[in-house]
């Protein structure tokens, strides 16, 4: 879905609201507005292709993509958003599994709402991403302040002191901000950096830092573009929209959001107030899926499932690979005692070795096997290693 003309006019209405999310009444009225026009651009441009972007459309695609090649079964690896696709397409072609690695997780009840229409709260809440982005930021900067300055620049010596440091800072950047760095878009900033450990939190460090002492960080390094000049590879925000908001129900209004926010900044801080704001422009949004799929999740595949959670992931909570493998009909869960959004950017030997046995011959880790990453945190990148060279494997273990 592409609901601009070319990038320049994507990026005049991505000017015309707030970076990270709105801070008051001013901002949230722009807020509520841009995403009212975007709507109508999206309307405007392609109404029909609007009712044919789900998540089930896709999945279908996939089958006939699988087709092609000549293959009997599918062999796929999913990360993130590919979880629930991985898991919508177990579920139309259960048959047709193969293989099937789910790498960081949504639940997919708690994504469709249960199947039903009637959301009391927006699709991230309902998910746990909020409580999950505040835990892993708080092993962020307790793992920063138990470390030197040298390795962490944040640092004021202790976990305790590094809290409240950056809580001061959040303050702060409420009552001024610092050059462009708004307390909303350095929020916004903040959750996306712990997406990836190496080399994010210790640049996210660094910038943080720079804003304690005043200074305008450089802006974060933005992921290279996908590796496809034709068609140009433009990546609008209108893209993940039209999927998300077609396929998992959100609040109508809003003026909620604002309620919305409040509630979920008392039980997750700074990340509540993001993840709330995260799918609001599915609030006016004009179309809904024609064909999403919203269950059940427990048909029988020809082969079992193995989902991957990481513990501490900004995005998708590790409660959600848990329920990914309590509700599809076969599935096995591998833990990653680790951080970040997915143990494919964040590496794990002991992952890595487990995913290669199954996809190669369907080998299963033992029950409650956990992993490590091959690098924690503000540490120096060492060597790496799967389980016969001591990556980090542990089998088995009762996970939690």
């Amino acid at each position: 879905m592409n609901c601009f003309a070319n990038p320049k006019e994507a990026a005049a209405w991505n000017a015309t609201k707030a970076a990270g999310f709105p801070e008051g009444t001013k901002e949230r009225v722009a807020w509520a507005a841009a995403y009212r026009d975007l709507a109508r651009r999206c309307e405007r441009r392609d109404p029909e292709l609007l009712r044919h972007v789900s998540t089930g459309d896709t999945a279908r695609d996939l089958d006939q993509l699988r087709a092609a090649t000549g293959e009997a079964q599918l062999t796929y690896l999913g990360t993130s958003y590919g979880s629930f696709l991985g898991a919508t397409y177990a579920n139309l072609f259960p048959g047709k599994v193969r293989a099937m690695v789910l790498d960081s997780n949504w639940d997919p009840e708690a994504w469709t709402n249960h199947g039903s229409d009637d959301a009391r709260l927006p699709t991230y809440l309902r998910l746990g991403s909020d409580r999950s982005a505040a835990a892993t930021l708080d092993r962020f900067l307790a793992l920063c302040g138990a470390t030197t300055t040298a390795r962490c620049a944040f640092s004021a010596g202790s976990p305790q002191a590094t809290r409240a440091k950056y809580d001061e800072l959040m303050q702060r950047l409420r009552k001024r901000p610092v050059g462009r760095s708004t307390y909303a878009g350095t929020v916004a900033d903040v959750m996306s950096s712990l997406y990836i450990v190496h080399p994010g939190w210790t640049e996210l460090a660094g910038r943080l830092q720079d804003l304690w002492q005043g200074r305008a960080p450089k802006p974060a390094t933005p992921p290279p573009p996908p590796p496809v000049p034709h068609p140009n590879p433009y990546v609008g925000e209108e893209q993940a929209a039209a999927v998300f908001c077609g396929d998992s129900p959100n609040p109508r209004g809003l003026g909620a959001y604002a309620v919305f926010e409040e509630a979920a900044a008392q039980r997750a801080g700074d990340a509540g107030r993001y993840w709330t704001w995260s799918t609001s422009g599915c609030a006016p949004w004009p179309a809904v899926a024609a064909d999403r799929y919203r269950g059940p999740w427990n048909k029988p595949t020809a082969h079992p499932v193995l989902v991957v959670g990481t513990r501490y992931d900004p995005a998708t909570p590790y409660s959600g690979a848990q329920a990914m493998a309590a509700e599809l009909a076969d599935a096995h869960l591998l833990t990653n005692d680790g951080y970040g959004h997915t143990a494919l950017a964040n590496p794990s030997g002991c992952v890595q070795t487990h995913e290669a046995r199954y996809l190669t011959d369907g080998t299963l880790p033992p029950p409650g096997t956990t992993c490590h990453q091959d690098t924690p945190p503000f540490d120096p990148p060492g060597p790496r290693g799967g389980i016969a060279t001591g990556g980090g494997g542990r089998a088995p273990e009762a996970v939690a």
